[in-house]
């Protein structure tokens, strides 16, 4: 292998520089670095508001790497492994590094890839950086996985969390960069259509928006976040979920930082580090048993007569915030408009659908999947089981959210509602309206509407809800 080979660096979910192992490794190298993006099948799958939200990212980590004297190189193909051979073949690149992720499509895709590329003689390598603990690192005193999180929380808890990288002081050039394509042709936001417009000024892009927004929550917002994280109508978050998403930030960077607070006295702060490892617990259940994401993890649930037509009026009248319930209604209209959800309304939304209305959780998921900027594969597909019933250390069957005395409860002036609800609003909130904006014009919709009454009163949901599980081995 040459000294001077270049090393291929294949980003995916990882658009930062400080805390890269695998950009750290390669610089470390001293070799010609080339970062390259593949827009293989896998991300031509991606649903809508990730795939914007992903090219919107790209856009930005590119001029990240040209402010340092490096550039992104852009290619298609729905062969992940052709395309690298074809850049290997321009380049004369004797070695790939990447930052693992852990779905099964790609954990199957960039096994298939280092094993080829090893036959060819190729340095092909996997590094950590997407998580504080490898799944496979985390067992019972039994050597199983973990099913239940609170045991989960105490076997990591007090373990090492390897200290932040910083982003390397220079990254070689290679003496030739190969040709690239234009992110614009690829037109990542195409599937957002009109809502692509009213979703962007609420994107916070790239690894500096990431590191300040952390900085400002643990400034501050920590100190109370046990109580103001379940206030929908107060910025009491973090809102990192967006950048962790994408790997903009790493969870060693705010778990370090979090620590600080902690240590200080701020005892809230706890309460946020559990945050992240609720995230690193939904990815050690999706390495374990990947049918998380497509069946029942409760296997007891496969008999469960769900509702799984989408077409049906309850679930269209969800999908498009008009429920007759605010809490519900509210917390669908943010996502329109942010690409977000406030977590306390994901789980008011999750719950309503799967047990109020008894649709199928699935759907739920694919439609958070469609609408979310900050989609994970496995933080939603754990909060759509964890909310059903149906998955690992889930809320209890018998537990049906009140959607109206939740609003009461942590939304009793109503600042929350108000913001995203327009009907019978004489002045409505400029978000509220944006909704309208937001949403297919074939939904044919407006703020002179009447505001809906319930499509099913929550009481009588609850009823029915119990009903239905009283009949099954649960």
């Amino acid at each position: 292998m040459s000294d001077t080979s270049p090393i291929l660096l294949w980003f995916r979910r990882d658009l930062r520089l400080s805390d890269h192992p695998a950009l750290y490794g390669a610089a470390q190298t001293g070799r010609p670095v080339i970062p390259v993006f593949l827009r293989d099948a896998q991300v031509d799958r991606l649903a809508a508001a990730p795939k914007f939200r992903l090219g919107l990212g790209l856009e930005h980590f590119a001029a990240s790497l040209e402010a340092v004297g490096s550039r992104l190189v852009l290619r298609s193909g729905a062969s992940a492994l052709e395309t690298l051979e074809a850049i290997i073949a321009e380049t004369g690149a004797t070695s790939v590094f990447w930052t693992r992720q852990y779905d099964p499509d790609a954990v199957a895709r960039d096994t298939e890839i280092k094993t080829a590329l090893k036959a060819q003689g190729i340095e092909a390598k996997s590094f950590g950086g997407h998580l504080m603990f490898e799944p496979w690192t985390v067992e019972t005193k039994t050597g199983g996985f973990y099913k239940v999180y609170t045991p989960f929380w105490r076997s990591v808890k007090d373990r090492d969390v390897d200290a932040p990288l910083e982003a390397p002081k220079s990254i070689v050039a290679p003496d030739e960069w190969p040709a690239s394509d234009d992110l614009a042709a690829w037109k990542m936001d195409a599937a957002m259509k009109r809502g692509a417009d009213v979703v962007r000024p609420f994107v916070r892009l790239g690894e500096q928006a990431a590191q300040a927004r952390l900085a400002d929550f643990l400034e501050g917002k920590v100190e109370a976040y046990n109580t103001t994280r379940d206030l929908p109508a107060v910025d009491g978050t973090s809102c990192l979920s967006e950048n962790l998403a994408l790997g903009e930030i790493s969870p060693h960077q705010c778990w370090h930082a979090g620590m600080r607070p902690l240590h200080e006295g701020k005892t809230d702060a706890e309460v946020f580090l559990k945050e992240l490892v609720w995230r690193e617990f939904a990815y050690h259940l999706m390495h374990h048993t990947p049918r998380i994401l497509d069946r029942n993890w409760r296997e007891e649930w496969e008999g469960f007569d769900w509702n799984e037509d989408e077409q049906r009026a309850e679930v269209i009248a969800w999908k498009q915030g008009r429920t007759g319930i605010p809490f519900v209604d509210a917390a669908m209209r943010e996502m329109y408009v942010t690409g977000r959800m406030h977590n306390r309304g994901r789980m008011i939304v999750a719950s309503y659908l799967s047990k109020h209305l008894l649709c199928h959780w699935q759907i739920g998921q694919k439609w958070f999947e469609e609408c979310l900027i900050d989609w994970d594969p496995a933080s939603n597909a754990m909060g759509w089981q964890w909310s059903a019933g149906s998955g690992p250390d889930a809320t209890p069957y018998f537990r049906v959210f009140n959607p109206l005395t939740q609003l009461d409860k942590f939304d009793k002036n109503r600042y929350y509602a108000s913001r995203w609800i327009a009907e019978g609003y004489s002045t409505p909130h400029a978000d509220a309206l944006a909704y309208f904006d937001a949403i297919p014009a074939q939904w044919n919709m407006s703020a002179s509407d009447s505001y809906p009454a319930p499509i099913v009163d929550a009481a009588e949901g609850r009823k029915r809800a119990l009903d239905a599980y009283a009949s099954k081995p649960f």
